[in-house]
């Protein structure tokens, strides 16, 4: 033993608990070690094979809670923790995302949260002259994931940063000039992520966003302002972090929102620097026995790497269910993989990711895809039967619910 203890001491050897059924202390050279340890990770990595693309679909839905609904204060908050940095438009996210997982959900719910500091949405980019795509962050989770905005200089931010949090009536009585002029520069700042607001009203009334339930009763308010200035505008500030931390964080996100995460899931996220962003960080989970890398979902890179129960859900997933399982999302949520992570099933027709258009997902397969504006329908029926009588059956049940609940022409 006290041999053992001096090659421990010079690096040659580790003392641990090396074996599943081991008792006592044991000792381990440390080349023995590294190839034992790589030799395991081959053998998990071997374990699973590799599904269909389809339960790729099926396994965003579950693992992000599309088919079991929740509701309330706590499940919204959930819900946002899992959707932190994913961009989404803004004229939408309560019409179509936030709903997609939430029973009943309320626009008050939102500003209740907002109000008690809990979350912060931060401006992306924008998107024609009345929309543009937000994130949406856990308060104290805005520093490791938020992308960090490029610093500039102007009337505006230097108010901010002398007065704090300000109502644009105080920021229009120091700063002057034409009211209109200063509403585009606040919301060219928004856009630009510098700038934020304590509520969702002014972000509402910019994109007119149509809510699934009016956020409070009407009143005829008594400000001159538009109501896209509504509530108090503030810096979007956070401490600084390092990009290893900025990594390691962004990565623990995407396996919370995905289970599996492949490198088309982080190029679509908009991450800077990509894959390769994390990649580092994900290797070094799967070494430590976090996560696992495989070629789990077929069609896809070899770079997969996955959590063990989004693996164990997978496996669980790729039978089809006795009852089909159907979805109607907007083509640009995160738990649509089409257009992102997986191809269209027919190229020949102009589909695409756009802002207002939906997607018909039956058993993880796209069967049917709404244009923007509703003036399109593209329905994709499988050739045999009994599938195509089920799917084409599914198709029209889900347009007919959304006609009769007033949620679609």
């Amino acid at each position: 033993t006290l041999a053992l203890k001096r090659l421990a001491e010079r690096g040659r050897v580790l003392e641990g608990e090396f074996r599943p059924a081991g008792t006592q202390r044991e000792w381990c050279e440390q080349d023995v070690l590294r190839t034992i340890r790589r030799r395991s990770l081959a053998k998990l990595r071997k374990e699973a094979e590799p599904v269909d693309p389809p339960a790729l679909a099926r396994l965003y839905a579950n693992w992000q809670g599309l088919t079991r609904k929740r509701r309330g204060l706590d499940a919204l908050l959930e819900v946002i923790e899992s959707l932190q940095g994913t961009p989404m438009a803004a004229s939408i996210f309560e019409q179509d995302i936030l709903p997609a997982r939430l029973s009943d959900y309320r626009p008050s719910d939102l500003d209740t949260l907002s109000a008690a500091g809990e979350i912060v949405w931060v401006g992306l980019e924008p998107l024609g002259s009345n929309d543009g795509r937000i994130a949406l962050y856990l308060t104290d989770h805005l520093a490791t994931l938020a992308r960090p905005p490029v610093p500039e200089d102007s009337p505006l931010l230097s108010h901010l940063r002398a007065r704090g949090a300000s109502f644009f009536s105080d920021m229009q009585d120091e700063l002057g000039g034409f009211p209109g002029k200063l509403v585009d520069a606040l919301w060219d700042l928004v856009w630009k992520g510098l700038v934020t607001n304590d509520t969702f009203h002014s972000l509402r009334a910019f994109t007119k966003a149509k809510l699934p339930q009016r956020t409070a009763p009407r009143f005829r308010s008594r400000r001159v302002a538009t109501p896209s200035t509504e509530g108090r505008w503030s810096l979007v500030t956070g401490a600084q972090v390092s990009d290893t931390i900025r990594s390691k964080a962004l990565s623990q996100q995407l396996l919370a929102r995905y289970g599996l995460v492949t490198r088309e899931a982080a190029g679509a996220e908009n991450i800077v620097g990509g894959f390769s962003a994390v990649y580092p960080v994900l290797k070094a989970m799967e070494e430590a026995g976090k996560v696992r890398r495989g070629y789990f979902v077929a069609g896809l890179g070899a770079l997969q790497f996955a959590s063990g129960g989004a693996i164990d859900l997978l496996r669980v997933l790729k039978d089809e269910p006795e009852k089909p399982e159907t979805l109607f999302l907007a083509a640009t949520d995160p738990a649509n993989p089409y257009g992102a992570i997986l191809p269209w099933p027919d190229s020949s027709f102009s589909l695409s990711r756009m802002v207002g258009a939906h997607v018909i997902l039956v058993n993880g397969k796209v069967a049917g895809y709404v244009s923007r504006g509703e003036k399109q329908l593209y329905v994709f029926l499988p050739e045999d039967e009994p599938q195509r009588s089920v799917t084409a059956r599914s198709v029209a049940t889900t347009l007919a619910s959304l006609v009769k609940q007033g949620q679609r022409r």
